[in-house]
This record gives structure tokens, sequence and C-alpha cells, in this order.
């Protein structure tokens, strides 16, 4: 699918005089020339190189894709190396590319002359090209003496305008202390930041373009440094998708369904980078089943899974709200929530939501119906931490860079208080510290607004770090109880029974009395218990002697201390009077009501230690 295309006649050089006296005025002529087809990221490289304060760039995140590159015959998309030789310098002398796979070589696009230029140049000062050094030391070192060479050359007209590309830098100059570095890598940090900071280097046509998969991966002292600039390419948005989806239906007579157009791919396909969209797309043609959006949604799930290396579980719920028991304070709030965001009334969604209670009381399968209701994905963060340094944090990068393209979408962070961290930086290196940081970085972006909804579920608010359930971030702290009622007990048997496809009609569940204090989860357990008495006898669906069986054999929980304590920091996470049950909210009430559930909860808390 990759196709590199011929230089378009406005295709801009990044070029600048080498006097610094001119360096202005040629900054002005330079940006105002460039494309306007130009994606922003190479306009934030342009930008930073033609201002000089830079010439060493790291370009990470979305490096893998295809880049869309405009040709005489009409467009083609390329690779990001392909890329930066044929267009972003596309008009300089040398463009050299290295990774410790293919070694050293030239690229120069589709274009032989310049190819066949760039040959003869490096064979005059390497020999032949199948002695070029393959490791990275030497070749760095070569490449130092022949940017020192050009530096000294008394004619300015003899001077080279030189890119050189370090693909998989990563593995150049890879994250880790400085003491724990091999000394090759240190050598290569240390020439990397030479070049970086060399003011002869920035006052003539020479970049250094870095390109790594994670931020997180390459070493921090170089992505730190204020002479390096660090630039993210982006997963693609809904007008390139839909330029791509109508280019490949065309170059590969791919016909989408009459309710399937380009522009629907493109709005389906939020969060597939176009290597992805091309697979998906790929697939439909060569099964010879077409386009259709169940066909397309199964698809797509399989491939933002496999773009965030199995990091996220992809969800499609199967309920709705309405199917919730209890809580009906929340529900609604919840339903009204769902409606601003259908509407498109984004900035009067909260950024996210505190499910807290204790275990068994539905916190997931509430998450998961209010993600039904509203009809947008829903992905659960599955454990992104790593034993090796710096992969947990790029981990966790992949994942929030699908997350920001896939909007909006719900988050679901099951057991929050034990996957987040804290500040703490004890014991693992300050890897805590970090996910911590960038979780909640993400969590308080305000662009990310009913676009990325948080659902941090937890029976045990109180481990939460507090900078993560304050307002702006996980803003609706959503107490969860038992079934208070036995009518509540008895709409909760019916709706688990119709959950699990089970027929239950509600005559035939007897009195259940609250003290029981069975929770959804022990309901569901005694609703699937009558279903397999009523299927080892051969009946289609459980008789009230299953159902009063079920419910006399069932031995709920003994763990009451835990439970309570789980419960008391439910309702002292509550930022809402209405979601509690009157009982609740009564004890709140009372004067010092807090202050006593609070000695109640740290009494508790002593006894489970003992």
């Amino acid at each position: 699918m990759t196709q590199t295309g011929s230089p378009t006649p406005d295709s801009s050089p990044i070029t600048h005089d080498s006097s610094p006296m001119t360096h202005h005025s040629s900054l002005i002529t330079h940006h105002s020339s460039l494309p306007a087809w130009y994606p922003h990221w190479a306009r934030q490289l342009a930008d930073l190189y033609f201002s000089g304060t830079t010439c060493l760039f790291v370009l990470h995140g979305n490096v893998r894709d295809l880049v869309r590159c405009p040709t005489r015959d009409g467009e083609a998309y390329v690779n990001l190396s392909e890329f930066l030789a044929a267009q972003v310098f596309g008009t300089w002398d040398i463009v050299l590319q290295y990774d410790l796979g293919r070694g050293l070589r030239p690229l120069a696009g589709s274009d032989p002359q310049r190819l066949q230029s760039m040959m003869q140049y490096l064979g005059a000062r390497l020999g032949e090209a199948d002695s070029w050094p393959r490791d990275p030391d030497n070749v760095l070192l070569l490449l130092d003496r022949i940017i020192e060479r050009n530096i000294v050359e008394p004619d300015s007209e003899k001077r080279k305008s030189i890119c050189v590309i370090l693909d998989y830098a990563q593995y150049l100059v890879p994250a880790g202390e400085a003491g724990g570095l091999a000394r090759a890598q240190g050598t290569n940090l240390v020439r990397l930041l030479g070049w970086a900071q060399n003011p002869y280097i920035k006052r003539l046509n020479v970049a250094f373009c870095l390109v790594t998969d994670k931020l997180t991966e390459l070493n921090d002292r170089l992505v730190r440094n204020p002479h390096v600039a660090a630039i993210e390419i982006p997963l693609p948005d809904a007008s390139v998708r839909e330029s791509f989806a109508a280019w490949v239906c065309k170059t590969e007579k791919l016909s989408p369904s009459r309710d399937f157009t380009a522009k629907m791919l493109a709005d389906q396909s939020s969060g597939l980078s176009l290597v992805s969209l091309n697979t998906v797309l790929s697939q439909s043609r060569y099964t010879g089943q077409g386009i259709d959006a169940a066909r397309f949604r199964d698809l797509k799930k399989a491939m933002i899974e496999r773009q965030c290396q199995g990091l996220v579980e992809f969800v499609e719920p199967k309920h709705k709200l309405d199917l919730v028991v209890g809580q009906e304070v929340a529900r609604k709030r919840l339903e009204s929530d769902a409606e601003l965001i259908i509407r498109g009334r984004f900035e009067s969604a909260p950024m996210g939501y505190l499910l807290c209670g204790a275990v068994g009381t539905g916190k997931t399968f509430l998450a998961e119906c209010y993600a039904g209701s509203i009809g947008i994905p829903c992905l659960k963060l599955r454990n992104f931490r790593s034993k090796y340094v710096g992969e947990t944090e790029g981990n966790l990068e992949q994942v929030l860079t699908v997350l920001r393209s896939l909007g909006p979408v719900v988050v679901i962070i099951d057991e929050a208080d034990a996957a987040l961290g804290n500040r703490s930086a004890e014991g693992d290196s300050g890897t805590s510290s970090r996910v911590f940081s960038m979780i909640a970085s993400q969590m308080g972006d305000t662009r990310y607004r009913g676009r990325i909804l948080w659902m941090l579920l937890t029976c045990r608010p109180d481990l939460l770090p507090i900078d993560l359930k304050r307002q702006g971030r996980a803003e609706v702290h959503i107490p969860m109880f038992y079934p208070r009622s036995e009518s509540e007990i008895r709409e909760m048997f019916v709706t688990m029974a119709r959950k699990n496809k089970i027929s239950l009609p509600p005559e035939l569940i007897p009195p259940v009395k609250a003290d029981r204090h069975l929770s959804g989860a022990d309901i569901e357990s005694i609703v699937l218990a009558a279903g397999r008495r009523a299927a080892s006898a051969g009946r289609d669906q459980p008789l009230a002697e299953d159902i009063r069986q079920a419910i006399d054999a069932f031995i709920p929980s003994a763990q009451g201390l835990e439970k309570e304590l789980q419960e008391l920091a439910a309702v002292l996470e509550c930022t809402d009077m209405e979601f509690l049950p009157p009982d609740w909210r009564a004890r709140v009430a009372e004067p010092d009501g807090r202050v006593k559930l609070q000695e109640r909860m740290m009494a508790i808390r002593s006894l489970l230690d003992d």
C-alpha cells in the first residue's frame, strides 16, 4: 500500500541562509511558502527550524503510519522517512537514514538523479557503500566527521545541506540513569547533545531527526534538553481518514456499501492509524464480504487492541441505564449527562466519575450501562505496568494517544486505587509517580471534556490519591449500595435474570429480607444457580422451587467489617447528598455526622490492621 510519489511543484524545502545576519528575513520568506497541505507536525518542525532554536528533533507517537503526499498525478501515501526525505527536506543535498538493522543509506524519494548525486558525494568521502560501518558508534563518529568537514568548508558554495534521520533512536540512546548506560550508549548521548548545542551547526542547513515510537523509551537527558525539540505525530484526524478511505477505495477498486460511504468510514474509524484502517479495508476486500457497519466495528475493535498492544480491552456495552436497579438519583444524573453528550454539549459534561462502594454493588455494570446509553466505545484499561525501565510509561503513553484520537470514549479503570499509583516514588524508581502524573494530567485536560469520560471504580476510594478525585478530574462521586428493601431485591432478581437471558417471572421469586445483605453479584450467582438446577432437570426456565433452594443454599461473604469499611468510605466520598439513601443521608446530616463516620472508619481500619 505504501507508495512514493514525486515531490509536488509546490514542495517547499526547509532551508535558511547560512549567514546569521539574514536569518530572520529568511524565516519569513520560507515559512510563508509552506504548502497548505503540510501536516501540523511538519509545520511545527519548520517553525522551530526556521527560528534557529534547534536543529535536533525527536519525532514520536504515530511514527510508523502513512503520511499523505500529493503528487503531480494525484496523491500517494508514504512512510515517515520517505516523507521527510522527499517533502520536508526535499531539496536538500544529502539526506541520510540510519537504523541498527539496515545501516546507513541515502534517501532521495523517487528522484534517481538526486540519489546519484548523494552517492557521488558520499562515495568520495566514505568509499564504497559496502564498506560503510554499521555499528552505531562508528556511524555516529563518521557522521560527526562529515558534519565537521562541512562546517569548516571555506567556500560557502561547496557547503552541503545535510539531514540525518536516526530511526528507532531508542536503541541508540535508551532511557535509564546515567550510571546505568553502557559506555557506547553514553557516547551516543553526548554526541547527539553536542550536535544539538553546536552554534555552528545551527547556522548551516544541517538537521537531525530522531524517530522513536514512545518518547519515554528515549533517554530523559536528551528529551528534556532545551536545545532538543520533541514533536508528537498524532493519529490521523477525520479529514485525513476520509481522504485515505476514498483513495483506497479508488485505487483498489473497493466499493463501500451504499449505506457506508468514505465519510462514514472516516467517522467510524476514530482511533485507527492509516495502516490499521488500510488493514481493515483490505480484509473486507479479500474476504469478499464488502464493508458494512457491523463487520467494520468488529475489525476496528481488533485493530485498536492490537495498536495498544493488548493494553486495553474494547468493550461493546449490551445494556443501557434502564437496566440499573436502585440508585435512582445517580441513574437519572447519568442519563442526563449521557443526553448532553449525545447532543454534543461536551462543555456541560463532567470530566469523569468515581464509582465507589462495597464489593459486588455493580460498579462495572453501571459504567458499562452508561457507555451503552451514550452509544460510544468503551475501553477497559488493562495492566500496563512492566518490569522494564521506562516501558510502563511508554505503554501508558501509547494508550493515551489512542484515547485522544478515539473520543468520545468511556474509559473504565477497575481497582483504580491499585492501578493508578500515587505521588510516592518508593521502591519502583519513580515509575508510580510518573504514571500518576501522566494520568492526572490527561484527566485534567479540559480540551477533552466530554470526549474522554473517565470512570474510576474502587471499593476503597480513601486509598485513591486526592489529586485524581478533585473537581476537574473525577468530578462526580457516586456511592453504590446493596439492595436495601425486599422490593429492590425482587427487582434485582428480575434484572439479573434478564441480563443473563434466563426467563424468570417476578411471581416466582420468594420474599428475601434485606438483612441478608445480598449484593448484586450475590443475587446474580443465585439466579445462575437456579438456572443450572432447571437445566439439569431438563427445563427451559427455573421454577419457584429452584429459586427457593438456590437462595437457601447460598452463603454470603462473612467479611462484615471490610464491607462496612468500604460502605463508609463510599458515603464519605459522595459529592451529592441526593445520591445517598435516606438512612445514610440522615446520619451524615447529624451534628458532627461526618466526623463520627470518619471515627468509625478509623476504628475499623485499626481493627483490620491488628
